[in-house]
């Protein structure tokens, strides 16, 4: 009898079934991530709101994931994974229908919230590929799992612009509805005859006791560790503590410009919300048995450096999906004057490039270790921005400039997230992955209000032309803002290369491709 880590073990049609229909959802949380970053332009004039406020039609989403995921991963780990796919995709549908039918911005933030929340169907779906697939055959669904992600962008990106220019933004709502419902039916179907494996509470003993490195990475710190079991503790508080900080600090750099005016009785209020709740969540994180941020954990310099660096990949990342319709949808001479298949067409080549890489950065990963290709990456993504804030008069040279940071960039996401998992004990690889889901999430919500800031408070008009536009200052200072950032992972990822040099990784053969 084989053993479950036979490489020979066959695969079941059950399986490949499952993963093809989890997989549709990732298309479609994807697509709905993606279809409306042609139309921001035509939200904000719709609607008349600065670029300040429009930059939350992306953070809401990314700041609800955030907050979401951990919850409903935990819960569906708890119970079940299947109940609870059906219940995140209830709320991703009704977000759908909310978006479709907006009419402020009030309505539309509140239905992206809702979408955000269908993030979650990322680990949850997983979850369940996983019981399905053998040990051995298990790279081979992510592989699958993950490009099928990656065309939910390609296709949001396209088909989403096409929709936009033809029927308006509304539609591209409505266009995704019915295969919503549909995928929703077939897994409320399918879903109910498919086996599910036991929840994570014979994953540690309950007495487990847990190591930590120190800054070195070398000498251990003992502890109590949550075990997993099914009745302890969802981290809830920690949850909510991290959001409503994310949360009131964005606010007071979106409304403030960037000027924080500490008599401005509103930011008093967001600053003094945001403080507590920093404050509190650290407090929640250090006594919870189930923490959503392992300080201990985070003290690994190695650790904590990888992901600052996965947080300004994300960060700089959603800065130019905010940046780039704008540029190019806003008339002559400050912008291109495009329509929305425009912007599609100037930030596919990003779009691919930087699926491909990160597809394919694990070969580059196998030959050079996991460090030297994120020094490589950051230094083609500064290279890039430099680029881009140099030269972006033109449609060609953007297109260019972006293909070459989604190089970069897939290099460091990659690289950053291998390195996190190498300097981690093997027994707490979720933790650290949840960790970092974290800040990618923070550094993406963070992106879209650094650009709203600049062309927020940096406008011109144009004649013939009603209402203002940011101008080409707010541009070069987004595009230097975003090259001076992506010096620091160049810095970083060299600092870890001489501190592994000198002192090599404990744990070893961890390798991961997000």
């Amino acid at each position: 009898m084989e053993s479950s880590h036979s490489p020979n073990q066959k695969i079941s049609k059950t399986a490949w079934t499952t993963l093809v229909i989890l997989g549709l959802t990732q298309i479609i949380t994807l697509y709905g991530e993606t279809m409306l970053l042609p139309a921001i332009p035509d939200i904000i004039k719709d609607f008349g709101i600065s670029y300040n406020s429009s930059s939350w039609i992306l953070s809401a989403y990314l700041i609800a994931g955030a907050v979401a995921t951990p919850i409903a991963a935990r819960i569906s780990d708890i119970y079940s994974r299947k109940k609870m796919l059906v219940i995140v995709m209830m709320f991703y549908i009704f977000g759908i229908v909310i978006g479709g039918f907006s009419s402020n911005i009030t309505s539309l933030i509140a239905a992206r919230i809702f979408q955000g929340i269908g993030i979650a169907m990322f680990p949850i779906a997983f979850g369940i590929i996983k019981d399905q697939f053998p040990k051995a055959k298990l790279a081979i669904a992510v592989g699958i799992f993950t490009s099928m992600s990656a065309a939910g962008s390609v296709v949001g990106l396209v088909l989403g612009a096409g929709i936009i220019e033809n029927f308006g933004w509304s539609a591209t709502f409505f266009s995704i509805l019915p295969f919503a419902i549909s995928l929703w039916l077939i897994i409320i179907y399918y879903m109910k005859n498919i086996p599910e494996s036991s929840t994570t509470q014979d994953v540690f003993p309950r007495d487990t006791q847990k190591r930590v490195f120190n800054d070195s990475g070398k000498n251990l710190k003992r502890g109590k560790i949550d075990s997993g079991n099914r009745h302890s503790s969802i981290d809830i508080m920690g949850t909510i503590t991290l959001a409503t900080t994310i949360t009131s600090f964005l606010l007071v750099l979106s409304y403030s410009g960037g000027n924080i005016d500490m008599r401005s009785p509103q930011n008093i209020s967001f600053l003094s919300i945001g403080s507590i709740s920093l404050v509190l969540f650290v407090i929640v994180e250090r006594r919870s048995k189930s923490p959503l941020v392992n300080l201990h954990l985070l003290t690994n310099k190695v650790i904590l450096t990888a992901n600052i660096i996965l947080l300004i990949t994300f960060l700089t990342t959603f800065a130019i999906f905010q940046t780039i319709p704008v540029l190019v949808r806003s008339p002559p001479p400050l912008g291109f004057g495009g329509e929305a298949t425009t912007v599609a067409s100037i930030q596919l080549p990003f779009m691919i490039l930087f699926l491909l890489f990160a597809s394919f950065s694990g070969i580059i990963i196998s030959k050079l270790g996991n460090t030297k290709p994120t020094i490589l990456g950051s230094a083609i993504a500064f290279t890039g921005f430099l680029c881009l804030f140099l030269f972006h008069s033109t449609a060609f040279l953007v297109t260019t400039n972006l293909a070459i940071i989604a190089i970069g960039l897939a290099l460091m996401r990659v690289g950053g997230m291998n390195i996190i998992l190498e300097a981690t004990p093997k027994q707490f690889s979720g933790i650290s992955i949840g960790m970092a889901a974290i800040f990618k999430m923070i550094g993406s919500s963070i992106g879209p209000v650094v650009a709203g800031i600049y062309m927020q408070t940096s406008q011109a008009s144009v004649d013939n032309v009603i209402g203002s536009f940011p101008s080409t200052d707010s541009y070069n200072q987004i595009f230097l803002t975003l090259t001076l950032i992506s010096i620091v992972p160049v810095v970083l990822a060299t600092i870890i290369l001489k501190r592994r040099e000198l002192s090599p990784p404990a744990h070893e053969g961890l390798s991961v491709e997000l």
